[in-house]
């Protein structure tokens, strides 16, 4: 199983091959993880806005940074894990780039799941 909160912290925090992990397979499982639990990727993308402009440290202290109870709590420790590395507004706009990344992922397999279905459009 793919630990995403480790890959946060050690992807944020030493970039090089474990930066290339996080934005490949940890973007990839996140969305996955993500899409199984009905989170639109509407909010991710939002959140990585939060981060963006607010920074990873105060979007990790949202009390929902997502709708629903399990998933807020899982993306509140990838968060957390990603704020306790996180040094620079660099940093913070790496966070904010990998959940874009994710985000942009789960509308991928959003639209693919809607036209292989053959609702929608």
């Amino acid at each position: 199983m793919l630990d995403v909160t480790a890959l946060l912290r050690y992807g944020i925090g030493f970039g090089g091959s474990h930066r290339t992990t996080l934005f490949g397979d940890g973007a990839v499982g996140a969305a996955v993880v993500l899409d199984r639990q009905g989170v639109l990727p509407r909010a991710i993308a939002f959140l990585a806005e939060i981060a963006r402009s607010g920074g990873t440290t105060y979007a990790a202290a949202l009390p929902e940074p997502v709708p629903g109870e399990a998933a807020a709590q899982l993306v509140g420790g990838w968060l957390r894990s990603a704020a306790s590395v996180v040094r620079t507004v660099e940093g913070d706009q790496d966070v904010a780039r990998w959940l874009q990344s994710v985000a942009a992922l789960m509308a991928l397999r959003l639209t693919y799941r809607t036209r292989s279905t053959g609702s929608g459009g």
